[in-house]
């Protein structure tokens, strides 16, 4: 069975007795190390720490993972969690030449979003569409980084939908704005790395209520994920101490989009009477009126 990806540093504390001398010295390198173990290959690392490329692929397969590789996901997933925006910072110092900057991170936005392309379950992503129809209520959360894409989710869906709340830090608390949930209702949580703690606690909240939940995140193992009916995965690996976030937006375009084309006919009524009130009030600019 493939260890925990969620666990490597427990698995490791709790395997070392058992260990051979040289997967001891890989061991304590990783758990003293592991923002710079996650980027090195089989053979550097092994080079770092003075063992042979084989002994560090034994030491993958002593953990339960079905090699390197495998583990080295899992050193991804923790870093993930772990680094600070200092730590992560530091990572891109070989981002100083601005050509290089800008083509590793538009490089690294389109590997996100081809990763997502190749992982999406289209099944579960059809389900999320039904369960977002069937729902008397719909409740939107993503706080921190995630607050631009669940105020996004909100505003388009609310276009569509009139059962639609954004639950946000403002006049009220988080658990005051999500009172009244029931197990007819939806909640859509939205986290990506470092996940929110207030986010978690509230998907915990609505959990306990009956309520279902639909998950917006980076990986299945990540603890939004543990907690949703249903999971939508985008990923969002770091080029920096921003998060990449494109991926995910991408993901919630699609939804939207799939949501407006399923009743396409009442949104396209509902829109026609909304582009009417816009002209009227002047809400959009327009090109051929005068600045003047």
């Amino acid at each position: 069975m493939e260890a925990n990806k969620n666990d490597l540093l427990n698995l490791i504390q709790t395997n070392f007795s058992r260990l051979s001398k040289g997967q001891k010295l890989i061991a304590v390198y990783i758990m003293n190390n592991y923002d710079k173990a996650a980027f090195m290959t089989a053979s550097k690392l092994g080079e770092i720490v003075g063992v042979s490329e084989s002994t560090v692929v034994r030491f993958a397969n002593a953990l339960g993972y079905s090699g390197y590789p495998s583990m080295q996901d899992a050193l991804h997933e923790l870093i993930k969690n772990k680094l600070t925006t200092v730590q992560r910072l530091s990572m891109s110092d070989d981002f100083s030449d601005k050509g290089t900057l800008l083509k590793k991170v538009l490089k690294s936005d389109m590997d996100n979003i081809r990763s997502t392309i190749e992982e999406i379950d289209m099944t579960n992503f059809d389900k999320v569409i039904d369960s977002i129809f069937k729902a008397k209520r719909i409740y939107i959360i993503g706080l921190r980084s995630s607050t631009s894409l669940a105020s996004y989710l909100g505003f388009y869906l609310g276009l569509i939908l009139d059962n639609v709340r954004v639950v946000s830090f403002g006049m009220s608390d988080i658990f005051e704005q999500l009172l009244r949930v029931s197990d007819d209702d939806l909640v859509i949580g939205i986290g990506f790395p470092r996940y929110s703690r207030k986010t978690l606690e509230a998907l915990r909240y609505v959990k306990e209520q009956n309520c279902k939940i639909v998950g917006i995140t980076d990986s299945t193992v990540s603890p939004i994920a543990n907690m949703s009916d249903y999971t939508l995965i985008a990923k969002s690996n770091m080029a920096s101490f921003v998060d990449s976030l494109v991926a995910p937006m991408s993901l919630i375009n699609a939804l939207i989009i799939a949501i407006g084309m399923r009743e396409k006919n009442e949104v396209t009524e509902y829109l026609s009477k909304l582009e009417n009130i816009w002209k009227e009030y002047n809400i959009y600019d327009e090109k051929d009126k005068p600045y003047f």
